[in-house]
């Protein structure tokens, strides 16, 4: 094991304190637990910081973390271990007040957790996360075309089950194309 110089560990202590909610919203958003999401974090920065002397470039450590939370949630997902519960209740809609909006909100994410985890993934990062296809490609291993499928799968089981007129996934029901 390679021996960490003071900077490294400051280094790398600088970006856990400045990114780790980010982190932690990336890592909730792809398993959808929070207890899940603090974990796989915590696992995903034991990776980062065993490898980081061997990073080359530190203006990439953030991408490299982002990487491993989402390497390390799919092989969880590979575990026989590692079950999802999708949610079948969703909250009733009665008006436009903030508390609705965050009902609304809630219940959307109970959708999204109920996607299977590759469309899940897939759809986080690039509309989450705001990550151009290729970057998602590259982040779940994957080709630029498996992106777009799971994408395009997950967006038409989202609106299958909120409906298609319900505004919820998008405000002038009008299909978000990039």
């Amino acid at each position: 094991m390679a021996k960490r110089s003071q900077d490294q560990i400051s280094a790398f202590a600088d970006l856990v304190e400045a990114r780790s909610t980010a982190m932690l919203r990336l890592a909730y958003a792809v398993v959808g637990d929070y207890q899940l999401a603090q974990d796989l974090l915590q696992e995903s920065l034991v990776k980062v910081y065993v490898a980081w002397p061997r990073l080359r470039d530190g203006a990439a450590a953030e991408a490299y973390v982002r990487r491993t939370i989402v390497t390390t949630a799919i092989s969880w997902r590979r575990r026989r271990s590692f079950h999802e519960s999708p949610v079948d209740a969703v909250p009733e809609e009665n008006g436009t007040d903030d508390s609705d909006r965050l009902a609304t909100h809630d219940a959307l994410w109970d959708h999204v957790r109920g996607l299977p985890p590759r469309q899940r993934t897939a759809s986080v990062l690039r509309y989450y996360e705001d990550l151009s296809e290729v970057e998602t490609a590259d982040l779940m291993g994957c080709s630029t075309g498996t992106v777009k499928s799971q994408v395009s799968a997950a967006l038409g089981k989202l609106r299958e089950r909120v409906g298609p007129h319900s505004g919820v996934l998008f405000p002038d029901d009008q299909a978000v194309t990039r």
